[in-house]
């Protein structure tokens, strides 16, 4: 039995549907992707799993039992837009806050001072939130999310306001509290982070799941389109050989768009009898190429 389970959820706002039957489950151990476009349902959905709303239609399971209020010190949240009070210290409300979901003053102190030495910050324990950047803000906020140790994660842009040696490590953080155990429910505008993170993705599109399952066998379902060629040398006649749509030349080679996979002998063929090959690859899709080829190019 998964920790959470979301089965045929409907969410209904007049007569504007926000949900239309999403379903979809999160192992233990397991960062689940969820993306959309604006408007497309990941915050309902999302709020609905929190419990912040109820579903019109289906039902979310939380390690086989419906939502009741005893569950909240399972669930943590980590919101796109911080939710912090500025001018209160660190200290006082992760601390507050671990306490409202059931952990004792001497538990919380000492898991904040675990944290903030994760994060290499141990001086922002007496700090009132308004003295840090906003990318060390986004690392407190992280922290009081996941303080009282849940087991189930609820990550709206985790990433947001963070510099890349920050992505880094709260990247690396996400993976340990995965390896852990937890359950976590992740979305993002970056392709790439889900391509990192996720084994299993739901895309939404205007309130519907379009696209989901493992995210391996997503991008078998797509053709391969480019080729990248490493050359120590310039090739000749790439652009005429058949399935090859177009050809860009690169410092170390070429990128070739094909239509055809089978184009890629005949490429690597000709470049080898005009100079060296330092690289060739037929790419798999982007998840980004992948986004945009199934809900348009209309998206976050």
């Amino acid at each position: 039995m998964n920790p959470l389970k979301v089965d045929k959820v409907y969410k209904q706002y007049g007569d504007k549907t926000a949900v239309n039957g999403i379903s979809f489950e999160v192992a233990e151990g397991e960062i689940y992707g969820l993306l959309g476009a604006n408007g497309a349902g990941k915050t309902t959905t999302m709020r609905m799993v929190l419990g912040l709303i109820y579903p019109d239609g289906g039902s979310i399971q939380y390690n086989g039992k419906p939502y009741s209020t005893d569950l909240l010190r399972n669930l943590g949240y980590l919101p796109e837009e911080r939710g912090l009070y500025p001018k209160v210290k660190v200290s006082d409300q992760v601390i507050y806050l671990a306490k409202l979901r059931g952990m004792s003053q001497r538990d919380a102190v000492t898991n904040l001072k675990r944290w903030l030495d994760r994060f290499n910050v141990p001086e922002y324990y007496n700090k009132k939130v308004e003295e840090l950047s906003k990318g060390n803000q986004q690392k407190i906020q992280f922290i009081a999310s996941v303080i009282h140790n849940p087991k189930i994660v609820i990550m709206d842009e985790a990433f947001s306001g963070l510099d890349p040696v920050n992505v880094e490590l709260l990247k690396s953080t996400v993976k340990e509290l995965r390896d852990s155990g937890s359950s976590i429910l992740f979305s993002t505008h970056r392709m790439e982070h889900v391509e990192e993170l996720c084994r299993n993705i739901t895309i939404l599109h205007k309130s519907n799941p379009v696209l989901q399952g493992n995210l391996k066998s997503i991008k078998k379902q797509f053709p391969r389109e480019r080729i990248l060629l490493g050359t120590e040398g310039d090739v000749q006649g790439l652009e005429t050989i058949a399935g090859v749509t177009k050809v860009v030349r690169h410092e170390n080679g070429y990128a070739l768009f094909i239509s055809n996979e089978s184009a890629g002998r005949p490429v690597l063929e000709l470049a080898m009898a005009q100079t060296g090959i330092n690289k060739f690859e037929v790419l798999e899709p982007t998840l980004n190429e992948i986004f945009i080829k199934t809900v348009g190019d209309n998206h976050e």
